[in-house]
């Protein structure tokens, strides 16, 4: 009697470990990722201190930007409010005040800060007007941003 070859059946792929793999894929990129931040339409150059101090708990601070637009063809030369990625004025600066105290968790409403980021070659008008118009809210923890360095 002649002797048949049984056809082997192919080997299925293992899938025990594919869940392991995509969640490991999932963490990964989520630990590696970097979350975008606000881009700028001014020009803003900072100026220079000798004692700076890093603010901790960056998620609690509103970041409001002052200076010259960088596509002065569009939006001129004057200097601009920006906050986010937007352009406002300085009669909208309480809304936004108003609605950044409103995103921060109630715990830390007394920590709530306003960063003024504004061009060194700024007129200080503009940044006293911005001043005036968070103390409307009751925004009075306002810091000035510099770059550590030697001033002149």
């Amino acid at each position: 009697m002649p002797f048949k070859k049984k056809a082997k059946p192919n080997p299925e792929i293992p899938t025990s470990a594919l869940p392991d793999i995509i969640f490991m894929l999932l963490f990964f990129f989520m630990v590696s990722t970097v979350m975008r931040e606000t881009t700028l339409k001014v020009n803003v150059l900072l100026p220079q201190a000798n004692q700076v101090q890093k603010m901790e708990k960056a998620n609690l601070v509103a970041n409001i930007y002052v200076g010259k637009p960088k596509e002065a063809d569009q939006f001129g030369t004057a200097p601009r409010i920006q906050v986010n990625d937007v352009f406002i004025t300085l009669e909208q600066i309480q809304q936004f005040a108003i609605e950044s105290i409103a995103n921060v968790p109630e715990v830390d409403k007394n920590r709530f800060r306003v960063a003024i980021k504004g061009d060194v070659g700024l007129d200080m008008g503009v940044v006293i007007d911005i001043r005036e118009e968070l103390r409307e809210t009751e925004a009075l923890k306002i810091y000035y941003a510099a770059s550590k360095g030697e001033v002149e």
